[in-house]
């Protein structure tokens, strides 16, 4: 039968090993696919926020936007702005209104959030040529909310840079009749057959990074906190664990050497 003694010290080396085995374990908590969060933020003090969650499986794009404060019964085009070649854009701010007319509008804010890369068109084409396909748009219901959602096929480059992408979604109502007119800003700068208010950005958001726990079902989720974070948490209070236990087999080592010189001592003294 092995001694109690020799049997705890056996179990008590084993341990850190066996606990460091679980700590380098890959982590269990990553997204699958991978889904990224924005927050839109309104723009030309048009009142508009939302949510937006952009998730990538291979090459097929999944694009959710929840959307309140749009002009009711209007349609609003959105966008995919940015870069895939490395410019690194942001959101503008109404404070980039330089011809100081009053209202932020869509060529003063490109500059800052770049050019439109993919349009967000309920049906059809979503390359940038329908960006002012407003017939495809989606249109804010009697409460000004938009719901969106679609999949698109994207290029290799977008899935390299999704991060650098962004979100705007258009149309303001200036003189606060409930409609898009010339009345409230004028003509377009874009195409003069469409109000200024139409294509005028009326929130935009950034792409965060931080990957999201599941895919929204019925509406936006928002995640909180990252795969990478809960998984660094978890190693270190195992590795934690372990260096401790490793500490507590070393000094049982060193109390039986000593147990054992003690006896050696008494025995030598016996025999003098």
């Amino acid at each position: 039968m092995m001694p109690k003694r020799t049997g705890l010290l056996t179990a008590l080396a084993a341990l850190p090993a066996a606990l460091l085995t679980v700590a380098v374990a890959p982590p269990v908590f990553a997204a699958d696919p991978p889904a990224y969060q924005i927050d839109l933020t309104q723009l030309n003090d048009s009142g508009s926020t939302g949510t937006a969650l952009l998730s990538l499986r291979g090459n097929a794009l999944t694009v959710w936007i929840k959307s309140e404060g749009m002009v009711p019964g209007q349609p609003s085009a959105q966008h995919l702005h940015g870069s895939t070649d490395g410019h690194d854009f942001q959101c503008p701010d109404d404070g980039d209104d330089t011809n100081g007319d009053g209202i932020l509008d869509n060529t003063e804010a490109t500059v800052h959030y770049g050019d439109i890369n993919i349009s967000l068109t309920e049906s059809g084409g979503t390359d940038a040529g329908s960006g002012l396909a407003v017939d495809r748009m989606p249109v804010a219901d009697a409460q000004g909310k938009v719901s969106y959602k679609r999949t698109i096929t994207v290029g290799q480059d977008v899935v390299e840079h999704i991060k650098d992408l962004h979100i705007v979604q258009h149309g303001v109502d200036r003189n606060d009749n409930g409609k898009y007119d010339f009345e409230g800003a004028g003509k377009s700068e874009l195409d003069p057959k469409l109000p200024q208010e139409a294509t005028a950005p009326t929130n935009c958001g950034v792409v965060k990074g931080a990957a999201v726990g599941s895919v929204p079902v019925g509406g936006v989720e928002t995640g909180g906190g990252t795969a990478d974070e809960s998984s660094s948490g978890l190693v270190t209070g195992i590795a934690g664990a372990a260096t401790a236990a490793g500490m507590l087999v070393i000094a049982r080592r060193r109390k039986v050497p000593a147990a054992a010189d003690a006896g050696a001592v008494a025995k030598t003294r016996d025999a003098a």
